[in-house]
Formats: C-alpha cells, sequence, structure tokens
C-alpha cells in the first residue's frame, strides 16, 4: 500500500506554512520536460496505480511525472507563491478549505473538464467559471478502536457532545488545525455545529478533558491511535480525527474479511470534504493538462480511487469495490460551510483556535 494508505487526503495541510521546495516523483525541474510529458503537482498523500497512468500514455501520448510537495496546505501555499510560473501543469488536492484562497490568488486557468455531467452539482464549487474540477469527496470523522472499547465494556462515542464527556477523558487525539486539512476540517465542524458564539468554549472543554494534538494526520492515525494497523496499534488513544472511510484499509489483505472493521466512525462528528484538481495559470503545457484534467474524471481514474486514496469518485456512475462499500459508507449527515466564508474567517478561527488547545 501507499506510504499513506488511508489516504488522510490532502491529510496534513499546513494551513499557515508557506513551505519548502516540491520534490520530484521520477525527476525534478519545472514544468513538463518537453510537450510529451505533463507535470502534476500535489500533495505526499496522492496515490494511482501505475496500470491507470499507463492507460493515459496510451490513450493520449502523455506520459505523467508527479511533483509531491508535502502536505496539502503547503502545497497549496507553494502554488500561490508560484502562480504564473507554476512549477507544473496540473495541481490535485486543493480541497473546500482551502478553496477560496487559490482560486482569490488567481492560480488556476478555466477549464470544463470532460465528464462533469457525471458529478454532482454539490461537488461543483466553482461551476460557474470551472476554474477547478472536483476529483473525489470525503467526510472528515472521529473513528474508535472497537476492540478498546468493548474490552473495557464502554460504549464508543457518537456526537462532538460526546466527546467532551467525562467518560472519554484523554482519550481523543487530533491533527492540528493550523497545519493539517482534517484537523481544520474537525475545527470546521465544531464551528457549524455550536456558531460563532459556542464554538470556542467547546474547545475549552475538550481541552480540560483532554484533546492531544499532534502535527498532522499520519502522527496522528498511524502513531497515536490505539486502532492503527500501519502504527501496529502502539498508541494509547482510541479516538482518533480520520476519515469515514479510513475502516476499509484496516480491513485490507484480511482472509476472511471480517464482519465489520476493527475501527468505527463516530457519525455526529463529521465535516465534508471535497478535492479538486486544475490546470495552473501559466502551464507550459496546458494541452496535456486539459488532457490529464478530462483523464481523471474518466471512470478508469474514478475507479481506481477508493482503494487507492480511500476517497468517494466524484463521478456518480463510479462503480465502488465491495470491501469500500461495505466497510466505508458515508454518514450522510457531514458538516458542510461555504468556502467563501471558511475563508473570510478561517486564519481568524485557527489563531483563536491555537490559543485555546496548543498554547
Amino acid at each position: 500500500m501507499n506510504k499513506h494508505v488511508l489516504r488522510a487526503a490532502a491529510a496534513t495541510a499546513g494551513v499557515l506554512a508557506l513551505t519548502g521546495a516540491l520534490t520530484a516523483c521520477g525527476g525534478s525541474g519545472q514544468g513538463g520536460d518537453d510537450d510529451k510529458t505533463v507535470t502534476l503537482v500535489t500533495h505526499d498523500s496522492f496515490a494511482v496505480s501505475k496500470p491507470v497512468l499507463k492507460k493515459f500514455t496510451e490513450r493520449t501520448g502523455y506520459t505523467v511525472k508527479v511533483l509531491r510537495g508535502g502536505d496539502a496546505g503547503a502545497a497549496v501555499n507553494q502554488a500561490v507563491l508560484n502562480k504564473g510560473n507554476p512549477q507544473g501543469d496540473v495541481f490535485f488536492g486543493v480541497d473546500n478549505t482551502l478553496l477560496s484562497r487559490a482560486l482569490g490568488k488567481g492560480v488556476f486557468e478555466p477549464y470544463k473538464a470532460d465528464g462533469l455531467g457525471h458529478v454532482p452539482a454539490e461537488l461543483q464549487l466553482d461551476k460557474e467559471r470551472n476554474r477547478v474540477t472536483p476529483v473525489d469527496s470525503g467526510e472528515i470523522c472521529v473513528n474508535y478502536d472497537r476492540g478498546w472499547f468493548e474490552k473495557r465494556d464502554r460504549t464508543p462515542p457518537d456526537s462532538l457532545d460526546d466527546l467532551a464527556d467525562p467518560e472519554y477523558k484523554n482519550l481523543l487525539v487530533t491533527p492540528n488545525a493550523a497545519t493539517s486539512s482534517p484537523g481544520l476540517g474537525f475545527l470546521l465542524a465544531t464551528v457549524d455545529e455550536y456558531g460563532d458564539s459556542g464554538w470556542e468554549d467547546y474547545w475549552k472543554k475538550l481541552r480540560a478533558n483532554g484533546v492531544e494534538v499532534v502535527d498532522g494526520w499520519e502522527q496522528a492515525y498511524n502513531e497515536r491511535f490505539s486502532g492503527s494497523a500501519g502504527g501496529k496499534g502502539k498508541g494509547d488513544r482510541p479516538l482518533v480525527v480520520s476519515y469515514a472511510s479510513s475502516p476499509p484499509a484496516e480491513v485490507l489483505g484480511k482472509k476472511p474479511l471480517p464482519a465489520e472493521a476493527p475501527t468505527g466512525i463516530a457519525k455526529r462528528t463529521c465535516f465534508q470534504q471535497t478535492e479538486f484538481a486544475g490546470l495552473l495559470e501559466g502551464a507550459r503545457n496546458a494541452e496535456g493538462g486539459r488532457a490529464l484534467l478530462d483523464y481523471m474524471l474518466s471512470r478508469t481514474f474514478q475507479e481506481d480511487l477508493p482503494l487507492q486514496m480511500f476517497v468517494n469518485p466524484a463521478r456518480e456512475d463510479a462503480e465502488l469495490p465491495e470491501v469500500f462499500t461495505k466497510y466505508g459508507r458515508s454518514t450522510g449527515d457531514a458538516a458542510t460551510m461555504d468556502p467563501a466564508r471558511i475563508d473570510e474567517h478561517r486564519e481568524r478561527w485557527i489563531k483563536s483556535w491555537t490559543s485555546i488547545v496548543v498554547k
């Protein structure tokens, strides 16, 4: 599996950090090496199978070079800094928590990708101008370690209110909202639930109840969460902010498949996330970039996503593997928020959150 099999898509998104140079997978340098190379700039959690990339080359004649830029927020910030002189042709990984920032800075060139007719309107957050193309969606949710709770004959939490109950003291770990998109999504879920007048008090309760904050998703899930197979269960926190689609990764390769995944979802803790790709303004191979965007909405690419990045395809007609549908069902009750509202308040919310929880 990919180093970050569970996806955390955009997982560790350095929202405030303007960090480092992008590193290349299979090469270095800016833009495509020639007119038959398409450079995809993305985050470290991006994954696609080799046969799917090979099919793209067979269909179009273009070869894809992937430039990974750390976590999603850092990659987005780097794209903003490089506006007009991008390090590649297409960017993948900006999500709805960071979308307005990228659009407001003119990072993307409009392009209406083939296949958009199969994408639900609610995912097309820039449908008037088509500067970005929705590629996948998922729900950021608190996951719990079933075995931990069963051994102690205790009931796992189901809601945000539950997490502040003394019964769950010192059990929850979350990625930092300032450095992780799951962490930011979880913060936004609390803002949506408790409003401008109540979310800060809620986080004061969580802090008093022993919530642990770490830099990113991978540290939270693989190092601190007791239910992570990747971390071999060495963590001591049975509650972690992750994804509704995380449980399928915990059963992959197991024979026979269990009746249920060893991890579960606290259904009333979730925030809806959508990831987008876009043609970078000033792309050296704009034609190849448009071809790649079309391909990312093809059923071939979309049906590869669930077991590569553990996300839901944007296309409604994409077929999902049974292991994904059985163990990674969406809650259908995730909080949402207008990207413009997020953009208007994000930095203030993060600053306030940091002063309450981290300092």
